[in-house]
């Protein structure tokens, strides 16, 4: 009995030293670790403090540009409103000319009839008289037609609704003057290529009795 607790004591012993070697190597590991742990740096706080800088810089130029950009907006808006009603007036000043010339033209003709109510009805003939009427006519005529008039040409055309009105009809027998005018009793004009009064016509039809 006694030699078997004698054999027990060199292990314990060997158990501590074991135990004391493991503390050992694991306080070498914790000191490792604790190394390999990066440390802040002062140059790394700084770029935290600066972070929150940067952004708001950055918030403060994209204000500015769009403040730029809104006034930019704003300038042109103005400007264009400004053109569009510069010419609109321009636009308005320009017909209001063109009349103004048109009706200097006018105020000659109409001279012009004054002085053919002026004749002297004792001494004057009808021949004169009408050969004053014929003058003033065409000077008229040649003053709307180079402000743009012209007649519309009707004189034994087919029919064409869009230039002209059929006041009435008259029969004819031959089949090829189906629908050509007949008369005219009212001429048509154009003004710049618009019709501003259609001729007023009578149109024929054909009629296979009309020659019985």
């Amino acid at each position: 009995m006694r030699e078997r607790k004698r054999s027990t004591q060199p292990d314990t012993a060997d158990r501590g030293s074991e135990s004391a070697a493991n503390g050992e190597e694991q306080g070498q590991v914790a000191e490792q670790e604790a190394e390999a742990v990066p440390q802040e740096s002062p140059d790394m706080a700084a770029a935290g403090d600066a972070a929150p800088t940067g952004a708001e810089d950055e918030l403060e130029r994209l204000r500015r540009d769009m403040e730029a950009l809104n006034d930019r907006h704003l300038r042109l808006a103005a400007e264009f409103d400004n053109y569009r009603k510069r010419h609109e007036r321009e636009r308005v000043e320009h017909r209001v000319r063109s009349q103004a010339e048109l009706v200097v033209g006018l105020l000659e003709v109409l001279d012009d009839l004054e002085r053919v109510e002026e004749y002297d009805t004792a001494t004057a003939t009808v021949v004169s008289f009408l050969e004053g009427v014929r003058l003033v006519e065409r000077k008229l005529r040649s003053l709307l037609e180079t402000a743009g008039l012209e007649v519309v040409d009707v004189e034994d055309q087919l029919f064409d609704p869009n230039t002209m009105d059929a006041m009435m009809t008259v029969p004819t027998s031959e089949p090829e003057e189906d629908d050509l005018v007949a008369d005219v009793f009212q001429k048509g004009y154009r003004f710049k290529d618009i019709l501003v009064r259609p001729a007023r016509v009578r149109v024929k039809k054909y009629d296979p009795e009309a020659g019985s």
